[in-house]
């Protein structure tokens, strides 16, 4: 392995790497120089094997804190990925069934019209409720029973199956309490036994207080009046009561920089972790579902996972083209669409993961037997990807021995 020390804008950045890789830490570097990286992660495992684990830059764009090897940040929508797992940990197991009725395990969601709600249906982002149309209390991202509650009530948007829109934080308590309700444990606390600390990943849903100042403060997107205005802005400023606004604005409280977000269980947006931590969690998955000797989940059940659930040419909620696996994004390609901002995601075909709000990811690709994880404080412009962690997807994948993504996804 080489030995990364280098000094960047924001700080210096450090770690260890496989001269196979050095096209991908070249790149990590320059995200710093050239493209307004303040403070990241970035790990690749291979075979389960490490090959890339970087960091640097500033922890706190207002502060002298750099950004060290246990530093952590809140992921976003990359939470999802690791919310999915748990339920994919249960499904594997045989004790999560994926066309059982929700009401199976959850009875009081059965109501209000979505008494026909099957389990697939809260993976693949179709059973209806991607947002709150009343008003959510004060803080109430942060009361786990409030949440569950207040989706027992809504009535869904579309019959559940009948098409898809994005669940923006709400895919956080539909699928993580049907993680509950089965394994008789919290969402945080499941995911930890299950998945994170057998792997030893740095990542938690619900952060302990004693790792609370490792973590990051998150920097948000400045729009440009340059920045394309796609369909989604419109429909979010235009109208007060569209999916889009209601997603992203009635959600209770949520904040990145928040103690009380960090502590509580938010499936959906609230993980926090570095890109060792995605990294490792995916790391069993990329190699067919077993890791030095413990089976996480079995071939078949990963290969479902690989999967495309669900394809549409207008998500319901980003109003884009979107491609889900049972509870991940797929590859999706979008680069040649007008007038909306970095909407893509380029994996492999066979690749399963999540993007988070400003540019995080992490995922598997079993073809590639590989394991990715990228964390940022800076958040970037657009919906998925946008050039820095789609540039170090990018060189991934080339350093792998893959050539093209002209397809839409990665090819060898």
């Amino acid at each position: 392995m080489e030995t990364l020390i280098g000094s960047v804008p924001s700080g210096t950045i450090q770690g260890s790497y496989d001269a196979q890789f050095s096209n991908l830490v070249e790149t990590f570097d320059r995200n710093f120089t050239v493209a307004g990286e303040i403070g990241a992660s970035l790990c690749v495992m291979v075979e389960g094997e490490t090959v890339v684990d970087v960091w640097g830059g500033s922890a706190n764009e207002k502060e002298a804190k750099p950004w060290l090897e246990n530093t952590l940040v809140t992921v976003f929508s990359s939470t999802k990925g690791a919310t999915a797992l748990a339920a994919h940990s249960l499904i594997s197991a045989g004790e999560l069934q994926l066309e059982e009725f929700v009401g199976h395990y959850w009875p009081e969601f059965a109501a209000n019209g979505k008494e026909a709600a099957t389990v697939r249906m809260m993976l693949d982002h179709s059973v209806g409720v991607p947002c709150l149309r009343d008003p959510v209390k004060a803080g109430g991202a942060h009361d786990w029973e409030y949440m569950v509650r207040r989706l027992e009530e809504e009535e869904p948007f579309w019959k559940p199956g009948t098409r898809n829109g994005y669940h923006m934080i709400n895919f956080g308590w539909t699928v993580g309490e049907l993680v509950k309700r089965v394994s008789g444990q919290s969402l945080g606390s499941y995911f930890r036994e299950a998945i994170a600390d057998p792997v030893d990943a740095e990542f938690w849903i619900g952060l302990p207080e004693e790792h609370e100042d490792k973590v990051a403060r998150v920097v948000p997107y400045k729009p440009n009046k340059s920045d394309p205005v796609g369909e989604f802005t419109q429909a979010l400023i235009g109208d007060r009561q569209s999916i889009q606004n209601l997603a992203l604005f009635n959600q209770g409280g949520f904040n990145p920089n928040d103690r009380a977000s960090h502590a509580a269980e938010i499936g959906g947006a609230g993980g926090v972790g570095n890109g060792r931590g995605l990294a490792r969690i995916y790391a069993p998955f990329a190699c067919g579902g077993t890791l030095n000797g413990r089976t996480f989940a079995s071939a078949s059940a990963v290969s479902r996972m690989s999967e495309t659930a669900v394809a549409t040419n207008e998500d319901a909620t980003l109003l884009i083209p979107t491609r889900f696996g049972l509870g991940f994004m797929k590859s999706m390609d979008n680069r040649r669409r007008q007038g909306v901002d970095k909407s893509s995601a380029i994996l492999g075909s066979t690749a399963f993961g999540h993007v988070g709000a400003g540019g995080s990811i992490g995922f598997a690709d079993p073809e590639a037997r590989m394991s990715f994880g990228y964390t940022m404080n800076q958040m970037g412009s657009g919906i998925l990807l946008n050039e820095r962690g789609q540039g170090l997807v990018d060189a991934a994948y080339l350093g792998l021995g893959y050539i093209s993504n002209d397809s839409g996804v990665w090819r060898r």
